[in-house]
């Protein structure tokens, strides 16, 4: 039996759409991945740094095979190929993968945090978790997706494509 990992896909360089359709397709390229769910694209508003386009975001829900710093390497081997690159903190990309959640576990290394450590405090994460999944709990708030979701208070803009 596999992992169940959620991961968070985003895009605001290029045509954004696609660059996020292609890397749930090179995602699900590899046969140890199973895709169980796939949120909507949404549009959404930069955070951090606001001058820039806005992205395109998205979850999926995969089983895997792999540990979390394999599909951590996987995932950025897969921005490399798509053309990412780093440029400063919030910066514009043409992808980024992230590991929101994997199984029910906390990993806490210097290349890796599960969960997401700011996922609670975001509508474009928030919004596509609870489509795919309301009732998903967050291991260390001990809170659902769709009760942090409630929690937040502002509107950061987020709109489904």
């Amino acid at each position: 039996m596999g992992h169940i990992a959620y991961i968070g896909i985003g895009s605001n360089v290029g045509d954004k759409t696609y660059q996020c359709k292609r890397a749930i397709s090179e995602i699900l390229k590899i046969d140890r991945h199973k895709l169980l769910a796939e949120s909507s694209l949404f549009k959404t508003k930069p955070i951090g740094y606001t001058s820039q386009e806005w992205f395109v975001n998205g979850v999926i829900k995969i089983e895997t095979e792999m540990e979390p710093l394999e599909l951590l390497q996987m995932l950025k081997t897969i921005e490399l190929q798509l053309g990412r690159k780093r440029t400063f903190r919030w910066g514009p990309r043409s992808i980024d993968l992230d590991i929101l959640f994997f199984d029910n576990e906390e990993v806490r290394t210097k290349e890796l945090q599960i969960p997401h450590p700011r996922l609670h405090e975001r509508q474009f994460v928030l919004i596509p978790l609870v489509e795919i999944d309301r009732h998903l709990v967050h291991p260390t708030l001990k809170k659902t997706v769709g009760n942090l979701l409630e929690e937040l208070e502002e509107d950061q803009g987020v709109e489904k494509l």
